[in-house]
């Protein structure tokens, strides 16, 4: 039988640790030929080596996310090479200021929203005909808690993945008619280095891996997932649906 992603290629960024890293090595491991983009080499070497010795290949692409005009490279390489893309993972992201709003720096308000907004919107603008060219495109977002649940001093963190979704959504019911399935992803409190940043006084080992949530994904990244613009908790293990305006 074959694996659900043979023959496939799969986009991941933010793929050299935490949630892209654990999500990237699945994807091969079901066969998918993984993208991995990432801004350190080192770990997107080890990562290759942890695919490869798992039987599988990736192609790595040292870059960063707010070198947006090397998103639109990318996509035209992927075009060159593959003429379509099966799945996309827009994992990366920054923490930012955890601080009172009237004490956000607007060069760090800037920097945070180039990161996780403009550099997801210039994704989807890249990478939207390679999904369109597959035959079961399937694009995802990480989302987070607080989007819905606004925290004193998250407030750039918030307010840039509230934006996150709200693109997604709007992407989802854009391709509502075509081969693509968009899905949202709350990963909840995982243990991670953005976590680690954001709650230094946190025991670690009371919270859940990335490695636990990445099975959890790889059904909505297989050609056979049919839902779309639903938002998957995983703290709660559950999909949701957005409230639409009355």
């Amino acid at each position: 039988m074959a694996a659900p992603m043979a023959g496939r290629v799969a986009l991941v960024t933010g793929a050299s640790r935490g949630i892209g890293r654990a999500l990237a090595v699945a994807l091969a491991g079901e066969g998918a030929h993984v993208i991995a983009l990432a801004r350190t080499v080192g770990a997107l070497e080890e990562l290759d080596d942890e695919i490869r010795a798992a039987g599988s290949t990736a192609t790595l692409v040292p870059a960063d996310l707010a070198d947006v005009e090397a998103l639109d490279r990318l996509g035209l390489a992927i075009h060159e090479r593959w003429g379509k893309l099966d799945a996309m993972v827009a994992n990366a992201g920054a923490l930012g200021p955890i601080t009172p709003l009237g004490h956000v720096e607007p060069k760090a308000f800037d920097d945070i929203m180039a990161i996780n907004v403009t550099a997801t919107y210039r994704l989807i603008r890249s990478m939207d005909p390679l999904l369109r060219a597959s035959d079961a495109g399937r694009a995802m977002f990480m989302s987070s808690g607080a989007v819905h649940n606004c925290r004193a001093y998250w407030g750039p963190y918030s307010a840039s993945k509230a934006a996150v979704e709200a693109l997604a959504r709007t992407y989802a019911a854009e391709t509502l008619t075509t081969a693509i399935r968009v899905s949202i992803v709350n990963p909840g409190p995982l243990r991670t280095r953005m976590r680690a940043a954001a709650m230094p006084g946190e025991d670690p080992m009371t919270l859940r891996t990335p490695e636990d949530l990445a099975p959890k994904l790889l059904p909505m990244l297989r050609p056979a997932w049919t839902e779309t613009g639903r938002i998957y908790d995983f703290p709660q293990d559950k999909l949701l649906t957005p409230q639409k305006p009355a």
